[in-house]
């Protein structure tokens, strides 16, 4: 009789030896997901064979959002083609798109009566276009369904893959996101299939695509940056006219992924918005459980509130 072995989600990961998991302080802890609109949420994304960054990248605010019916869409799939060490979702070899994943997106968009929603992926470096043109086709696809909807993109760096950026913007989202992720310095350990001014420079070509274009980027905090590299970044984003930055805690899933190298305090995450906005972000959300899709319909219209009030103060 033959055992079959167990599948590892990580099995890239699988020979890198454990590192510890840092208990963490009482202000980074989350309630536990028992809502019954919990179950019900998650019904949906199976029946429409759907995925969630949600679940995939174990956030820790999923109990809070879909209690709200509020879900993240990850699509392309959720098998990436990348292996970073700061990330939960499952690494390997993906498998053909799913065609209808954009309606399947747009339909529970409407039955979950989204006002807001956030689209996200894996990366698909195995695409030629990165998967652009899902993401495309589920804008459009949302669009016609649920016209109201403000919709938010968080798509990957699209490396190499000539005219994907211009693909999407040309769809129209109301935010185009694209997280740095973390400091350069620690690219190379991090997030090492990606370049630090390959996504700088995509949020900048997002602008000059489309000057009217909200524009977001993400960064995770405790990873071993110091604050004269978070300034840094933070002075690169804003001269590639990003509107919108997040700053979160960084929390190691499992004990095959980097360490936590500590957990920052609350008082330093207020101390980083305040400069953020000095530094002339439209919109600052940080604190130890900031994700990027966190409150991000009520965090737009705070942005577009932002953006008008500076527009009318210009014109006095």
């Amino acid at each position: 009789m033959t055992v079959q072995q167990p599948q590892l989600r990580h099995p890239e990961k699988a020979h890198k030896p454990d590192t510890p998991l840092l208990r963490k302080p009482d202000w980074i802890r989350a309630k536990a997901p028992t809502a019954p609109e919990v179950a019900e949420t998650r019904k949906l994304m199976r029946d429409l064979k759907l995925n969630t960054v949600c679940e995939e990248a174990a956030c820790p605010n999923l109990g809070e959002c879909w209690k709200q019916r509020h879900a993240t869409f990850m699509i392309l799939g959720a098998v990436c083609t990348r292996a970073c060490a700061f990330c939960n979702v499952a690494t390997g070899k993906p498998g053909s798109l799913d065609p209808h994943e954009p309606q399947n997106v747009a339909d529970a968009v409407g039955k979950l009566g989204l006002h807001h929603v956030v689209i996200t992926s894996v990366d698909r470096d195995d695409l030629p276009d990165g998967g652009a043109s899902q993401f495309v086709r589920t804008i459009e696809a949302i669009r016609e369904a649920s016209p109201k909807t403000t919709i938010e993109v968080l798509t990957p760096d699209f490396l190499r893959k000539p005219g994907a950026i211009e693909a999407v913007v040309k769809a129209k989202p109301d935010v185009f996101n694209h997280n740095l992720e973390t400091v350069p310095r620690l690219y190379p350990t991090i997030r090492p299939g990606a370049r630090y001014f390959a996504s700088l420079q995509l949020l900048a070509r997002v602008k000059e695509i489309d000057p009217s274009m909200f524009t977001k980027s993400g960064l995770m905090v405790g990873l071993g940056e110091d604050k004269i590299e978070l300034m840094q970044v933070m002075d690169d984003l804003r001269a590639a006219d990003v509107d919108f930055i997040t700053l979160g805690q960084y929390l190691q899933p499992t004990r095959k992924h980097a360490p936590v190298a500590r957990f920052v305090e609350p008082a330093e995450f207020e101390a980083y918005k305040t400069l953020a906005y000095a530094k002339g972000f439209l919109m600052v959300a940080s604190s130890p459980l900031t994700r990027s899709s966190h409150h991000a319909g009520d965090d737009f219209a705070k942005l577009r509130a932002a953006r008008e009030a500076k527009l009318a103060a210009a014109g006095e």
